[in-house]
C-alpha cells in the first residue's frame, strides 16, 4: 500500500528542524574539508631565506668561505631532516626530529656567532623548524628561549640593539605561527575523526531504535494474530458469529500494525496507556486468561506511552509463555513515582533484562527515562514484570 502525502502540507517542526541542522551541518563540512593540512614541502621554500648568504661566500665577502659554504650546506641539509622526520609518523613517534633539532641549533648558532649579517636570518628559520617539533605546552618555552638568545647573539654580534630586536621579534613570530597553524590542523583532524564517530554511533543508534520498535511492534501484534487465529478457528464449528468476531478483531489489529510499523519507520510512534491497556484486555481475553486490571488513575502522557510498551511486552510474554489462569495489571502512583507491576500465575517462564531482546530493550527506554525494570518470579508463583518511572510528564520524556 503506497503512502501519499499532501504536498500542500508543511512538514513537521521536527523535520525541518533537522534539515536546517544539516544543512548548516554540511556548510561546517565544506568548510573543514577545504583546509588541507601542511606537508613537508610547505616548509622547503623557507631555505631561500638563505640567498643571502649564499651571496655572501659566492662573492668571497666571508671569511674561510669553504668553511662558510659546509655550514651552509649542513644547515639546509639538517633543516630538510628536521622537517620530514617531523612529518613522518614512525620518525616523529621517535626522538630523531628533536635531535636534527638540536643539531640544526648548533650549527645556526654557530654560524650567527661566525659570520653575523645576513647569517642572522638563519634564526627565524630555526625558530620555524622549532614550531614543527616542539608542540604542545613546550612550544611557548622553547620559542621564547630561542628569540631571546637569538636577539641577545644578533644584538652582540652586529653591535646594533634594535638588529637584536628584530631578529629575536622574527624568530618568535615565526615559530608561534608555524606551532599555531599546525596546532589549528591538528584539531581539524581530530574534528573529522570524531564527526565520522558521532556518524557512526548515530546510525548505530537508530538502528538500535528501529529494531527494538520492530520488535516491540510485530513481537506483540503477531502474537495476538496467532492467538485470535485459534480462537476463530476453535469457535468456527459451533459459533459462527463468534468466530468472524475473532476474524475481524484480526483484520482490525492488522491495519492498525501496518499504521504502527510506518509510525516507527519515521520515528515518531509513541505507545498510548490505554490503547494498550484495552489490547491487553483483548489478548488475555483470546488467549482465555482472565485479566485483573487496577490503576489509582491514568499516568502522564509521556509516562503513559512508556508503560504502554512495558504492558504490551509484559502481555506478550504472558501470552506466549505463561500458560497462567490470570493476568494481573496493577498501577500506582506514590512518592512522585508511578509504578507498574504484571503478574501471573502460570508457569514462571520469562526473560531477564539482558537475556531477552524486548525486555533489554524496555529496560533501556525506561533507564533513558529516569525509570527502571525488574522482572523475576512473582512471590506466589508465575512471572512478574516490575516498572517504575517519574510520576512527572517533563521527568520522563
Amino acid at each position: 500500500m503506497a503512502i501519499t502525502t499532501d504536498p500542500r502540507r508543511p512538514p513537521p517542526a521536527r523535520i525541518r528542524h533537522r534539515w536546517r541542522l544539516l544543512r548548516v551541518t554540511r556548510s561546517y563540512d565544506e568548510e573543514i574539508e577545504a583546509l588541507r593540512p601542511p606537508n613537508r614541502l610547505t616548509f622547503l621554500p623557507w631555505l631561500l631565506m638563505g640567498v643571502g648568504a649564499l651571496s655572501h661566500l659566492l662573492q668571497g665577502e666571508a671569511a674561510q668561505p669553504w668553511l662558510g659554504g659546509l655550514g651552509l650546506l649542513a644547515f639546509n641539509s639538517l633543516y630538510i631532516a628536521v622537517v620530514f622526520t617531523a612529518f613522518d609518523p614512525r620518525a616523529a613517534a621517535g626522538k630523531a626530529p628533536r635531535r636534527y633539532l638540536l643539531a640544526l641549533a648548533a650549527v645556526t648558532y654557530a654560524l650567527a656567532i661566525g659570520y653575523g649579517g645576513t647569517w642572522l636570518v638563519f634564526f627565524p628559520l630555526l625558530s620555524l623548524a622549532a614550531g614543527i617539533v616542539a608542540r604542545g605546552r613546550r612550544t611557548g618555552p622553547v620559542l621564547v628561549a630561542l628569540a631571546v638568545s637569538a636577539g641577545i647573539v644578533a644584538g652582540l654580534r652586529s653591535g646594533d640593539l634594535w638588529e637584536g630586536v628584530s631578529i629575536g621579534y622574527g624568530s618568535l613570530i615565526s615559530g608561534l605561527v608555524t606551532a599555531a597553524m599546525l596546532t589549528l590542523h591538528d584539531a581539524v583532524t581530530q574534528l573529522r575523526a570524531t564527526r565520522q564517530e558521532l556518524a557512526r554511533n548515530a546510525v548505530a543508534e537508530e538502528r538500535l531504535r528501529f529494531s527494538r520498535d520492530l520488535h516491540d511492534l510485530l513481537g506483540h501484534t503477531l502474537s495476538v494474530v496467532v492467538v485470535k487465529a485459534e480462537a476463530a478457528r476453535r469457535l468456527a464449528p459451533r459459533d459462527p458469529e463468534a468466530a468472524l468476531a475473532q476474524v475481524a478483531d484480526i483484520e482490525a489489529i492488522g491495519r492498525q500494525a501496518l499504521t504502527e510499523i510506518r509510525e516507527a519507520v519515521t520515528g515518531y510512534r509513541e505507545g498510548s496507556w490505554s490503547t494498550e491497556l484495552d489490547r491487553a484486555r483483548s489478548a488475555l481475553a483470546a488467549a482465555g486468561i482472565e485479566a485483573v486490571v487496577q490503576e489509582s488513575g491514568p499516568p502522564p502522557p509521556r509516562t503513559g506511552a512508556l508503560l504502554g510498551w512495558v504492558v504490551r511486552e509484559g502481555v506478550t510474554n504472558v501470552v506466549r509463555h505463561s500458560a497462567a489462569a490470570t493476568c494481573r495489571i496493577e498501577l500506582t502512583a506514590a512518592g512522585g513515582r508511578v509504578r507498574l507491576r504484571i503478574t501471573d500465575d502460570g508457569r514462571g517462564v520469562g526473560s531477564a533484562p539482558g537475556t531477552g531482546s524486548g525486555l533489554r530493550g524496555l529496560a533501556e527506554r525506561l533507564a533513558a527515562a529516569g525509570g527502571s525494570l525488574a522482572t523475576g518470579p512473582a512471590p506466589g508463583g508465575g512471572f512478574r514484570v516490575e516498572a517504575e518511572l517519574p510520576e512527572e510528564e517533563g521527568q520522563a520524556a
